[in-house]
Formats: structure tokens, sequence, C-alpha cells
């Protein structure tokens, strides 16, 4: 997916009905520049920080949420406590890699799911969100995940 340069965040953000406030620039600037990728609130913050942007956690936490309600990003909970957000929103599914808190995408249509229970009355279901978690075989010597970048 081609990603706008540092000149269309602020359309990005206008058409996504965020009002383009410094920080939030900022942040699109580090998340939507260059090849889709995924991203904790931590690893955000550091380079955001990197980048001497002056930006709390919680402010990034609150940005990443605003942006995921918008549909610029897609949350991917990989537990009850660990979230990547992804700047590819398209129909797609995950490998985790436990040993290395990775996150890799498998490309929609490797996965079929079937078989999804009717939803409670009231309720619709919105998405199917499939994360294989993989770890390190003990077979396999010396096998690891791909650095970040090579297979986000």
């Amino acid at each position: 997916m081609t990603r706008p340069d540092h000149t269309d965040i602020t359309t990005l953000l206008r058409e996504a009905g965020l009002r383009p406030t410094r920080q939030r620039q900022a942040l699109a600037s580090l998340l939507f520049t260059g090849e889709d990728h995924h991203v904790s609130a931590e690893e955000l913050h550091e380079r955001a920080v990197r980048a001497q942007v002056p930006v709390s956690l919680a402010t990034v936490y609150n940005t990443l949420h605003q942006f995921t309600r918008a549909g610029l990003l897609r949350e991917v909970a990989v537990d009850g406590t660990k979230s990547y957000f992804d700047t590819d929103t398209s129909d797609h599914h995950h490998f985790y890699v436990e040993d290395d808190n990775h996150l890799m995408d498998i490309e929609g249509g490797q996965i079929s799911v079937s078989g999804v229970p009717d939803a409670p009355d009231g309720m619709e279901v919105t998405f199917v969100d499939v994360v294989v978690r993989l770890r390190r075989s003990k077979d396999v010597p010396g096998a690891r995940a791909p650095e970040a970048g090579e297979d986000d």
C-alpha cells in the first residue's frame, strides 16, 4: 500500500475526521510514511522520543486508539496485555512469534474461517481476527523470526 508523504498527513487526518494537531501530525508521520508495519504503543513512543517529538506515552496510546476508531489503523491484540497497531487495514491475519514478541502478516485468503456462530440478539459480527501463535521449534537449532522490517 502506498503511504502518504509528510505533505499529505494533514489531508489524511482531516479526511478521517480528525483535527490535525501537531502531536497527531508527528505521530501520523512516524506511522504512515513508508511501508505498512506493526507497532506497539511503547515502540511508537520510543520512535517519537528519538525523533524529538515531545509526547507522553499516554498521548501515544490515546492517539493510536483515535486513529483506530477513525479507520487508519487496525488493533491486533495478541494477549490480554499486549496489542499491536497495524497500518495495513486490509483483510488479513497474523502470525505472532511468542519468543520475540514479533507480529507478521498472513496474506488475505490463506486462512478460511467457517462455523462462526450467530451473534446474540441485537449484535452483529463485524470482523474475525485470527492470530496464529508461533514458538521456535526445539528441533531446529538457530531458528529465528525475521527481523523487524523483513516481513512486516
